[in-house]
């Protein structure tokens, strides 16, 4: 297998780190006509309104990763000094090779070369395996920062201080 690099994305990369985006986050929307997917698609719009990263793997993007900085309206949770990320996503067929590792320690590494106090984020309930990563990273639980975007969709949230 080959070495795995992540990176700030590129405008070729665009496209491919939509659709790994969607195919990631699939058993967790209600089907292609959900109005998230195209939230998830459209990374040239969080590129813009934050810091879009990449991993990739001989040349194929097979994970990605939102960084919302102060200012971003991607941010959802974080307070000013708090660093905050949004849908890391990993190729399902990337899945268990260790990008969804590489991705977050970007993120904790980025954030604390920003002089932030702490990382956080929100995740649906159902994504364990992703809950699994974030604690090798040192996140914690933090359940009364929980909250429902809409009816329905029920985030809980995590805390990681740098």
């Amino acid at each position: 297998m080959s070495e795995l690099a992540v990176r700030r994305a590129t405008p070729a990369d665009l496209d491919a780190a939509g659709e790994v985006t969607v195919a990631a986050y699939a058993e967790f929307t209600e089907g292609p006509d959900d109005h998230y997917v195209a939230l998830l698609r459209d990374a040239a719009r969080r590129d813009r309104e934050a810091e879009l990263w990449v991993a990739e793997r001989s040349g194929e993007v097979v994970g990605t990763v939102t960084i919302a900085l102060p200012g971003s309206p991607w941010r959802e949770i974080g307070a000013d000094d708090e660093g905050e990320f949004r849908m890391l996503a990993v190729s399902p067929a990337a899945r268990r090779q260790g990008v969804g590792e590489a991705l977050t320690g970007l993120v904790m590494d980025r954030f604390r070369s920003l002089g932030f106090r702490a990382v956080v984020l929100s995740s649906l309930a159902q994504m364990t395996s992703a809950h699994r990563v974030y604690e090798r990273h040192g996140f914690r639980r933090a359940p009364e920062r929980d909250w429902a975007p809409v009816p329905g969709v029920d985030l809980v949230a995590f805390v990681a201080e740098l």
